[in-house]
């Protein structure tokens, strides 16, 4: 059986115009995880919202079926909740050679009125397709299923069972979808040797120094925790103020936390990703890698001489809420803040609440956890199947530099670090510091040119596990 796949694009051109159009209609379903969207419904308004998003996700699952039907008449198909696992039987299904995953959700568009296109429009023109989803994440799911349904078509099939993963609320920590399929993988004892999801892409003129595009496959994530300052006071009347009203001793505290940030550090993610580099710097910054041991305090300065950089070697602290008061001339009998967490591996969220306490030194100011929690990667490197993902990028993109990297954010694969011996995040979309502004914010885009890079990519990735032994 030939695995040829016909009619490749090259990685200069757009998708068709009905290629794009499918990844519109997906666009226009308005998918949106809130957490505030209560499911169980007892509040009317959250079980109208609640309604209202089912019915968007049925009206994605709808379309997907409609335009790939091949991955439909021979995947099989589980559904948990709106989140869809399908199984692509290998030839040989003892064994799992990769779990792709991506979501469905997106997060909300909260300033519609700046967009240059509605954002759930869907808008198609010459050069992008507009829509919130684009990058995040939609493009990876129907990405994944165009290239399947070629494949199908073309009578590829894989060597060893594929797994496509498709959560509804990554954008909301996973609960009920990604967790929900992990688990189900884990009951089965599936255990994957690669699990690729989002994260990394190729980035234009972000890493200093570097002049040639940068694609960054990461191989881990960050953990994340938010902790909450609280402080409680008597209150009473402005005129008659104590020393030390609530808001003043909590902003003490936050401004004590923020200027005392957990200490540099580079993890062994961060030397891989910096030799892999080296090649590409000026000559000074290649002798100074030289002696990367000795050197490592000043890497680590330099490379947090930046946000974009910072976050590789320190667990970064982010307040994101503060709120106190009720009346400009009443003292506050309640303050709290929230700050945020990305925790960097070797640190863990214990770690964290224990840096705020020692920092912080009031016992008047409550400090603990809230909300969801993450540890990070334990042990994030390349594994086994780094170099396939890193020969499809050069194929796909052959003028970037391959690399590895950690996801500051958290994604739905940290539910899954335990069922593949190889994680790598990443999408060979090609980006500038403008665009990744667009993700989580206005005017979010992807240009035909990346999408079929996209498409390509994963067709190039069923390919090889339909010729491989591995």
């Amino acid at each position: 059986m030939s695995t040829n796949l016909e009619a490749r694009p090259s990685s200069g051109d757009p998708v068709d115009d009905a290629t794009a159009e499918r990844l519109a209609v997906a666009l226009r379903c308005v998918t949106v995880s809130r957490e505030e969207i209560a499911a169980s419904g007892a509040d009317p308004d959250s079980a109208q919202a609640q309604t209202s998003l089912d019915t968007e996700f049925r009206r994605l699952g709808a379309h997907l079926e409609e335009s790939f039907p091949r991955v439909h008449a021979e995947l099989e198909l589980e559904k948990f909740g709106h989140s869809r696992l399908y199984t692509w039987r290998g030839i040989d299904d003892t064994r799992t050679a990769a779990l792709l995953l991506a979501h469905q959700d997106v997060v909300p568009a909260d300033e519609p009125g700046r967009w240059t296109h509605p954002p759930f429009a869907g808008v198609v023109d010459e050069e992008f397709i507009w829509g919130r989803g684009a990058i995040d994440d939609k493009s990876r799911v129907l990405a994944i299923l165009e290239a399947a349904e070629s494949a199908l078509a073309a009578g590829l099939r894989p060597r060893h069972t594929v797994y496509f993963a498709f959560g509804h609320d990554e954008e909301v920590f996973g609960d009920t979808g990604a967790v929900q399929m992990a688990n189900r993988l884990r009951e089965s004892g599936v255990r994957a040797d690669l699990l690729l999801d989002e994260g990394g892409v190729i980035t234009d003129g972000i890493v200093r120094d570097v002049r040639v595009p940068v694609a960054t496959i990461m191989v881990g994530e960050k953990g994340y925790a938010t902790v909450r300052l609280s402080v409680t006071d008597a209150g009473g009347h402005s005129s008659m103020p104590g020393r030390q009203t609530a808001i003043g001793r909590l902003a003490r505290a936050v401004s004590r936390v923020q200027d005392h940030p957990m200490p540099l550090r580079i993890t062994p993610v961060v030397t891989d990703m910096l030799a892999r580099l080296r090649p590409h710097l000026p000559a000074a910054k290649r002798r100074l890698l030289g002696f990367a041991g000795a050197a490592a305090p000043v890497v680590a300065r330099i490379l947090a001489a930046t946000p974009q950089t910072e976050s590789l070697v320190r667990t970064t602290t982010a307040p994101t809420v503060i709120r106190g008061g009720v009346k400009a001339n009443v003292l506050p009998q309640q303050a709290e803040a929230l700050i945020n967490f990305r925790i960097l591996p070797g640190d863990t969220v214990e770690s964290v609440l224990a840096h705020c306490r020692r920092t912080v030194r009031d016992t008047q100011v409550s400090i603990e956890l809230v909300g969801m929690s993450a540890e990070p990667s334990p042990a994030p490197a390349p594994g086994p199947q780094f170099d396939l993902i890193a020969e499809l990028t050069r194929q796909v993109a052959p003028e970037a530099a391959v690399t590895t990297g950690l996801v500051p954010g958290a994604t739905d694969s940290r539910h899954y670090d335990d069922l593949a011996a190889t994680r790598c995040n990443f999408a060979p979309v090609r980006l500038t510091a403008a665009d990744l502004e667009r993700i989580h914010g206005n005017d979010e885009r992807l240009s035909r040119v990346n999408y079929a890079r996209l498409i390509e990519f994963n067709r190039r990735l069923f390919t090889a596990l339909a010729e491989s032994d591995r």
